[in-house]
């Protein structure tokens, strides 16, 4: 009886948190959301979803028309990636700006997929660990040339992409499922969990794999990476009356360019992930039920903005991707030259 009126107590602390009022009788009701500074952060949250959407489809327009989807199966599929997490973002929150009540098993179902974003995590999961297979195989590629011209084959890229899926769909289920759950009508996602070590365990397990050792392959890869650009520059400066002036700046500029890709990548998804994975700490730590608040909303922004940023990291540094790009604006920009209509894709 007391850990029941313990969890009990817990409960009418939530529910007050989140903004319940209690009618006579003893029965709880929820109260009308508030229109202050979370409601404008999910409607900001809603066009970073369409941005992105827009984002990656033009992207991936690009890469299509350019013919370079073949050639670059993994950049593709983390537009795909993007691009499903950006829909998502676009269903999730216009159905949050709705505010439909939660009531019976439709409620239930959509606080556990909807409302607690579980789909935009499951896509977001996804296309942080493409983004790792990507930065693993430019590693495999450049720093052990041989052995991936041996060993590396399509079927085990394929392999990876397929395994991508799987591992985020089982982490947000066996997460979302059986600690997430409606009270009074209000959605309390990831919050109600039954084993207090399991749940200690688990936000660690997730901090770890999803974001320190995510980061950690990021700056392994491409500092290595950028070793053996480094010794190939000096190869290239010791046969310097051998090598000709362009293969010497055409090594320059490859050694810049992964410079900026590893700061870039690493600093961007360093910075814009950790407030979101240290709330997520805190809320799943709280001993009582918590839904989302205005904190949440505002470090999602931080974070989804890298998903929006994520297609023009990688596709737009190839050269046919960018001109169809360019050929694109060109012709938005004259629609009524002739000449310009007749270059347009």
């Amino acid at each position: 009886m007391t850990e029941e009126g313990s969890t009990a107590s817990h409960f009418s602390e939530a529910m007050t948190t989140a903004g319940m009022t209690h009618a006579t009788g003893g029965n709880t009701v929820p109260s009308s959301p508030p229109r202050g500074i979370e409601f404008y952060l999910q409607i900001a949250d809603l066009m970073f979803g369409v941005i992105g959407t827009a984002a990656n489809s033009l992207i991936l327009y690009a890469l299509v028309a350019s013919k370079q989807h073949k050639k670059n199966v993994l950049i593709v599929h983390q537009n795909v990636i993007d691009l499903f997490t950006s829909f998502c973002m676009i269903v999730v929150y216009t159905t949050k700006l709705c505010n439909i009540p939660l009531i019976g098993t439709g409620g239930y179902w959509l606080c556990i997929m909807i409302l607690s974003d579980c789909i935009i995590w499951f896509g977001a999961i996804a296309g942080a660990l493409n983004l790792a297979i990507i930065t693993v195989e430019r590693y495999l590629k450049i720093v052990h040339s041989t052995w991936s011209n041996n060993n590396l084959r399509s079927w085990m890229i394929y392999s990876a992409m397929v395994m991508v899926w799987i591992i985020s769909f089982i982490n947000e289920t066996a997460l979302a499922l059986p600690n997430s759950g409606v009270i009074d009508g209000v959605c309390y996602p990831y919050a109600m969990w039954k084993n207090q070590t399991v749940r200690i365990v688990y936000v660690f397990w997730n901090f770890l794999s999803f974001y320190v050792i995510i980061l950690f392959i990021f700056v392994f890869c491409y500092w290595r990476i950028l070793l053996v650009i480094r010794r190939q520059a000096r190869i290239m400066a010791c046969h310097a009356a051998c090598a000709s002036n362009a293969a010497q700046n055409q090594y320059n500029q490859i050694q810049s360019n992964v410079t900026k890709t590893m700061i870039f990548v690493s600093a961007c998804y360093a910075i814009s992930w950790l407030p979101i994975y240290i709330d997520f700490i805190i809320k799943t730590l709280r001993p009582y039920p918590t839904a989302y608040g205005g904190i949440y909303y505002g470090f999602l922004l931080t974070a989804y903005s890298y998903m929006c940023t994520n297609p023009f990291i990688y596709a737009i540094k190839l050269d046919p991707v960018r001109i169809v790009l360019l050929r694109l604006i060109r012709c938005k920009k004259t629609p009524e030259q002739g000449a310009g209509s007749a270059n347009c894709p």
